[in-house]
């Protein structure tokens, strides 16, 4: 038996979250609904233009919400990253851990700054990222824990490492030693400026194919280039054993690798829908590392995406996960 359901490798972001208007967004020259790479200077800027809007923190990137999602639920999970020697480094590793994941906090600390993400939430619960990635743009294997990625059942990654040639390295050669020792592999395209603008890095990074890919409907299209859904999904089937493609409030496509299962959507009011993503695919694999079969972890992820929705920020507190939990026991 594994001593991990899943390990994680992905960006180590403090995440930096803001509501503003859509008039913020025109006066900051930003692309509404994307993630966006700055350097620190504009990111600094950003943060002095909001410097009177109200933000909240949290140790972020789309890998390490999920992680901790699966964590809530009750699985085991290890989360390789890189930060820095700095006081946003510390509160990171601190956080992941007071969330139940073991980390490679005991590796070396660059000096430099711990990677920022600003989250931007506009009314109508859209995100909009501005990230800086800092050291976190230096991963390597040096922050690989093979020991514990050879006993894990799953290997989880983000596609978001992709824009750094290490980050991307390191991804791929975490990818191949998962295959090697029979750890099942899975992706997440992350967002659609990472299928626009590093569509052949995606592909290096899933290589001769993974066991499950994550992916939205425009980030599944933008994949297949294509602007039909139906296109898409078969043009995933190519690339990976299974997959689950979600479509906001119309719930979810999951592929098993033999039948189209529709998941079904849960009707709320979202204001913020930063992490649901993230969130879809910590429970879900929470459910298919319990055994249970793909309607039934995509139930429960589409239940747990929809309460999250409802709330500020990519994560909701350990009790509500467990009482989401509770409906599908």
């Amino acid at each position: 038996m594994a001593r991990y359901h899943v390990y994680g490798i992905g960006n180590a972001l403090v995440d930096m979250e803001y509501e503003i208007d859509y008039a913020d967004l025109e006066a900051l020259g930003i692309d509404k609904g994307v993630m966006t790479l700055v350097d620190e200077a504009k990111q600094l800027e950003i943060m002095l233009y909001l410097a009177s809007h109200h933000h909240q923190r949290g140790s972020g990137g789309s890998a390490a919400n999920t992680i901790i999602a699966l964590s809530q639920f009750g699985g085991s999970a290890y989360y390789s990253c890189k930060v820095a020697d700095d006081e946003l480094g510390h509160f990171y590793m601190h956080d992941l851990r007071e969330g139940g994941v073991d980390t490679n906090h005991h590796t070396e600390k660059d000096q430099g700054h711990t990677g920022r993400c600003v989250v931007l939430v506009t009314p109508d619960g859209d995100r909009t990222m501005c990230t800086f990635l800092g050291v976190s743009g230096n991963l390597s294997d040096n922050e690989l824990v093979e020991a514990a990625l050879r006993d894990a059942d799953w290997f989880y990654t983000e596609g978001y490492l992709v824009t750094s040639p290490g980050a991307r390295a390191t991804s791929i050669k975490a990818r191949e030693i998962a295959a090697a020792a029979g750890v099942r592999t899975a992706i997440s395209l992350s967002d659609p400026n990472m299928v626009t603008y590093f569509k052949d890095g995606l592909l290096e990074m899933i290589g001769p194919g993974v066991d499950l890919i994550f992916a939205n409907e425009s980030e599944a299209m933008g994949l297949a280039g294509t602007d039909s859904l139906d296109v898409a999904l078969d043009y995933l089937k190519t690339l990976s054993r299974e997959f689950a493609v979600t479509r906001g409030p119309k719930g979810a496509l999951v592929w098993d690798g033999r039948t189209l299962i529709r998941i079904v959507g849960n009707k709320v009011d979202a204001i913020d829908t930063v992490g649901a993503g993230d969130m879809f695919a910590g429970a879900y694999l929470y459910g298919l590392t319990q055994g249970w079969d793909r309607q039934r972890a995509g139930d429960l992820a589409s239940a747990a995406s929809a309460r999250l929705v409802t709330t500020l920020g990519p994560r909701i507190r350990r009790e509500e996960t467990q009482e989401i939990l509770l409906g599908f026991a």
